[in-house]
Parts: C-alpha cells; sequence; structure tokens
C-alpha cells in the first residue's frame, strides 16, 4: 500500500480493487465504532455504483457494527425510471447494503416523476435535522461528486438537494459501467444532494477503482481547486481519504504507483 497526502486529503494506492475494498471497509467500521462509543446514533450517506461493490460487500461482512445505531441516506437518484428499476440508486442500494443489514432508518429518495420541489424540500428536512457524520463516495469520469457534474458543480450552492441535467459524459458512464446498455435509456435527469452538504460530512471516505477514473483521479488530485474538476473539492476535506487500486492511480507519478508488497 502507498500511502500519501495531497493538501488535507490523504490518499492510499492498494494493487487491486478488492484489497482496496477492504481496507475501505475496515477504517469505515473503525470510525464507525469511534462515533458510537460517544453517540447514541449516526447518520451515513452512500454512494451508489458498481465502483463501491468491494467495499460495500466488506463493509456488511464486519460484524462488528452496530447497524441499528445507524441511520443511512443516498446522495443522488435518477429522474423518470420506473420505481422498481435496477438501475434506481435506491434500489441498488438496496440490494447491495440498505436491505442486508439492520439499519435503524434508511432514508430513500423517491423516484418520483414530478414534484421535484416537495422531494428536494422533504430530503432537505431529513438531512438538516442531523449531523453527518460519514459519507461513503465516488467520483466519476467527469470529476462529478454525486451528480454535481462539472457544468452543475457549484462550491458555495445554497441548496442541500437539487435537480440537474446530467452531462453527456455521466450519462455515457453509465453506459461503461453496464447499468444501462445503451445512452438513449440513461434518464437525462436526476436529483443530486450539493457539494456543500457533501462536505459537511464529518468524515469522508471515497472509494475509486478502474482505469476508466485514471483522469478523474489525476485531475483531483492536480488540476486547479474548481468547479470544472468537482472532486478537486476534497483536496480542501479535513478527515477525507481516498482509496484507489492500481488502475484508477496509473496516471499518478510513478512513485506512486510502485507498490513494495513488503510495506
Amino acid at each position: 500500500m502507498i500511502h500519501f497526502k495531497n493538501n488535507k486529503l490523504t490518499v492510499q494506492v492498494f494493487t487491486d480493487r478488492q484489497s482496496m475494498g477492504t481496507n475501505a471497509a475496515s477504517d469505515v467500521a473503525q470510525t464507525i465504532r469511534e462515533l458510537l462509543r460517544n453517540k447514541d446514533e449516526i447518520n451515513m450517506i452512500f454512494a451508489a455504483a458498481p465502483s463501491q461493490n468491494d467495499f460495500l460487500a466488506e463493509l456488511i461482512a464486519d460484524s462488528t457494527i452496530e447497524w441499528n445505531r445507524i441511520n443511512a441516506f443516498h446522495m443522488d437518484e435518477y429522474i423518470g425510471l420506473e420505481p422498481d428499476a435496477p438501475q434506481g440508486f435506491g434500489n441498488f442500494l438496496g440490494e447491495h447494503i440498505f436491505r442486508k443489514v439492520d439499519f435503524k432508518q434508511v432514508y430513500y429518495i423517491q423516484m418520483t416523476k414530478d414534484h421535484f420541489e416537495q422531494e428536494c424540500e422533504r430530503y432537505t428536512r431529513l438531512l438538516s435535522e442531523r449531523t453527518i457524520d460519514i459519507i461513503c463516495m465516488g467520483i466519476g469520469e467527469n470529476g462529478h461528486i454525486a451528480f454535481n457534474d462539472p457544468h452543475v458543480a457549484d462550491f458555495n450552492d445554497k441548496a442541500w438537494m437539487k435537480v440537474v441535467d446530467l452531462a453527456p459524459q455521466c450519462r455515457l458512464q453509465q453506459v461503461h459501467d453496464g447499468c444501462f446498455p445503451s445512452l438513449n435509456e440513461v434518464p437525462h435527469q436526476a436529483f443530486t444532494l450539493t457539494i456543500p452538504v457533501l462536505m459537511s460530512a464529518t468524515y469522508t471516505f471515497c472509494i475509486v477503482p478502474a482505469t476508466t477514473k485514471a483522469q478523474a483521479i489525476y485531475n483531483t488530485l492536480y488540476a486547479p481547486i474548481s468547479e470544472k474538476y468537482p472532486s478537486t473539492i476534497l483536496r480542501n476535506k479535513e478527515n477525507a481519504r481516498l482509496y484507489l487500486d492500481m488502475d484508477s492511480a496509473s496516471l499518478l507519478p510513478e512513485k506512486y504507483r510502485i507498490i513494495n508488497n513488503n510495506s
């Protein structure tokens, strides 16, 4: 494993995505245990994407976690899919974690086809009543975090949740990930939590494997911190950790890509 910091962001590079997921899950579980020593319950926000599969599988396998003291949220959701569509992020998380363990409460974003403002208000109210303790997230091919694509990203957004038009590269990523068979079937709009909400968590764990994310990771660490590269804001975040495999780290300087197995 390689460990370094860029600004405030801690970065760890692992040999493969399985070890990346295992280590990220171990760190999240440890943080959960530490928080629950001093709090009756905590609140977590999860990302829904195939990039999170290894991490989520390891996390739900940890028998030390008191899930019944954790409230769960997710950070984005498509607009226009049928309620039972497997591509829906609530449904994805239901399959991979929300229905696998006994959370105190799971708060789903509704895949409504109308009443967008009311849904944003409802979810904002739920979040604003709580402290966000932990966010587990990824980074998109275009550097988005949640569905804050470059053209809608706002580091000073006043909203908590909003409706956005998805960028073409973002929609194409959903095809690359195998979530949709063709671009025509990917929704054009989605709900997303905004960047200030994502940045408000006490602890942030960002899990990003795969070659398709290599350019986004390079930009995250070395591009100017700006909405043009939304994920660069993570470099300003205290208690933020970025987990990579060798594929997603493949464009980083060589010293961050050669892992000594004895380290």
